[in-house]
């Protein structure tokens, strides 16, 4: 019963969300529909987690809907809690489940340490709390945290549950222990293996009506022992003495940031029993438990691990086409934090891609982090009522052999083609980047492919952001291009053959001469990747490169017939 919790909290998280310096510039119809969807939404996803026991989304990605949806109420000027009615029972907690503030890095653990005393940090176990209540040593009720002051009666499930004692033996007292029902695993790596979604499965074990045999899977960790010893020490020890042996195995006194953050790293990369999302730090000594409020207390607080996956609201969906013709889409997104960075954009891959997963602005989607902190799509978790398409490029306008100038919607391609021929894959032309080609297309300068090698120093110059020096600097980067070998130039142009390849061509006239068989004899060439290097070689487009070459006196390109060296030499063993 979680999220009954963090609903009465959200308000105050949202005081400093970002999404409320950034409210959407809908009109006030609109406003409502999108509120009135997700509301809805958030309803049906809620009726099936608290009334048939499942969850059909990930507990964090609902955290962030929930998130969004009272962002859009303050936008609204509502800032009242979401009053959507939550199943929180009829049964009195004798003492109130606390919450637990979140500190945000390791900055604010530091602060909140600062003046106290007597710290003990815990993993924060991923389940579903409960509160279990003895009568000399008997366990006679057994509560669903609900609202923090009210749940439902667990008692039956509880005790078919082996891992937890239905009698304390030598335990004469009553007494009232709060805990996190988890489900039981052998060796659980959270860093590689994420949150399993045990804390939805648990909570379907314990909200379904039938008891059944899966209750044998759950075990249990206490975290608090209201009106219990006066220390840290002596309540895990007890608690031991009784049966439950976890809180002492995973409970260490710290008295630095340092130790928090090594237990820290320790749990989150270690083999443990239960699945985490965090650690708990503890001030060892607790108010009377007549003093608990279901809100967060002042004793202890979570840092948790970071996120495995957000959501992120797409903001513009852009559509990148590259040297070849390929089209790439990117979505460009509200900043999320992951990780200790900020994500603004994810790379959704091909435009058939794209299309098949149907986002557009607007969509709420949840990004995970890959390999090297590249942030991945995982799936779309919300669409807006109010939804436009982009337009995309059409994929029959782009292939490797179009946009070789500057001509309607060709203006992304060809760029990709000037980067590529500066690059050190191509002539290597020292400081001139994308923005540098930029700046020469923008001025009129270069319009075509080969455009540059007419430029002159005083053309240059006139360029207001290059000025004199860097025009001179650049010019002599053009005339060093101009010389590069004959086996740079093919592939420099968009000839798809590999550097290998191309080591072992001398001039223009070998190209033309070479036949399907010949082109095979080259390194890693097959007999499909032969006919696209005759056909780009053959095509009107590319000859008219090759001519503009020729007049331009470019080694290797010179058309003297008993220059060109005889192709049975060229291929001799």
């Amino acid at each position: 019963m979680w999220r009954g919790i963090y609903r009465a909290l959200v308000v105050i998280g949202v005081l400093c969300s970002s999404a409320w310096a950034n409210c959407p510039a809908w009109s006030p119809e609109r406003m409502q529909v999108e509120i009135t969807a997700l509301d809805d939404q958030l309803g049906r996803w809620d009726e099936a987690y608290y009334r048939l026991g499942n969850s059909p989304i990930d507990d964090e990605l609902y955290d962030s809907l929930l998130q969004q949806l009272q962002d859009w109420r303050r936008c609204v000027g509502a800032v009242e809690e979401d009053t959507r009615p939550l199943p929180v029972g009829k049964v009195p907690h004798p003492v109130a489940h606390t919450g637990l503030r979140k500190l945000r890095n390791s900055r604010a653990v530091e602060q909140w340490m600062q003046g106290r005393h007597d710290l003990w940090v815990q993993p924060k176990v991923d389940g579903v709390a409960v509160t279990l209540v003895y009568r000399q040593g008997v366990l006679v009720n057994a509560i669903s945290r609900g609202d923090g002051q009210k749940g439902e009666n667990w008692l039956e499930k509880v005790k078919a549950i082996p891992a937890i004692p239905n009698v304390l033996p030598e335990v004469t007292a009553n007494l009232v222990l709060q805990g996190e029902l988890f489900l039981m695993v052998n060796d659980h790596h959270q860093q590689t293996q994420g949150g399993i979604n045990a804390r939805s499965k648990v909570a379907g074990m314990m909200m379904r009506h039938p008891r059944t045999a899966q209750l044998e899977q759950l075990g249990l960790f206490v975290w608090a022992w209201p009106d219990g010893p006066p220390t840290m020490a002596e309540r895990v020890q007890q608690l031991a003495a009784m049966g439950f042996t976890l809180p002492q195995q995973y409970s260490q006194p710290v008295t630095t940031l340092a130790e928090v953050e090594q237990w820290r790293a320790a749990w989150y990369s270690g083999p443990l029993p239960f699945v985490t999302d965090g650690v708990v730090i503890h001030q060892g000594q607790e108010p009377q438990g007549r003093y608990w409020q279901a809100k967060p207390n002042d004793w202890a607080a979570a840092w948790k691990y970071p996120p495995v996956q957000q959501v992120a609201r797409v903001t513009d969906v852009e559509f990148a086409i590259g040297r070849t013709g390929k089209i790439a889409v990117m979505l460009r997104l509200d900043p999320v934090r992951m990780d200790d960075k900020w994500i603004r954009r994810v790379n959704v891959g091909s435009l058939a891609l794209w299309q098949k997963w149907d986002i557009v602005p607007g969509d709420h989607i949840a990004i995970s982090l890959m390999g090297h902190g590249i942030p991945h799509l995982k799936q779309v978790v919300w669409r807006e009522v109010t939804r436009a398409t982009p337009i995309a490029p059409k994929p029959e306008d782009y292939h490797a052999l179009s946009c070789f100038t500057l001509q309607p919607r060709c203006r992304q391609q060809f760029l990709a083609r000037l980067v590529w021929l500066s690059s050190s894959n191509g002539l290597n032309i020292n400081g001139l980047n994308k923005a540098g080609w930029q700046v020469l297309v923008d001025q009129g300068l270069v319009n075509n492919l080969l455009d540059w090698l007419e430029l002159t120093p005083e053309q240059l110059s006139a360029v207001p952001s290059l000025g004199a020096k860097r025009a001179q600097a650049l010019y002599q980067q053009f005339r060093l291009a101009r010389r590069q070998p004959f086996e740079r130039w093919p592939i420099a142009l968009g000839v798809p053959i590999s550097p290998l390849q191309s080591a072992t061509l001398q001039n223009w006239s070998q190209l033309q001469q070479m036949t399907l068989a010949q082109w095979q004899e080259l390194a890693g060439m097959g007999a499909q990747k032969a006919r696209k290097v005759q056909e780009f070689l053959q095509h009107p487009t590319f000859l008219a490169l090759v001519q503009t070459l020729q007049q331009h006196h470019i080694s290797g390109f010179e058309t003297v017939p008993d220059r060109a060296e005889p192709l049975g030499d060229a291929f001799a063993n």
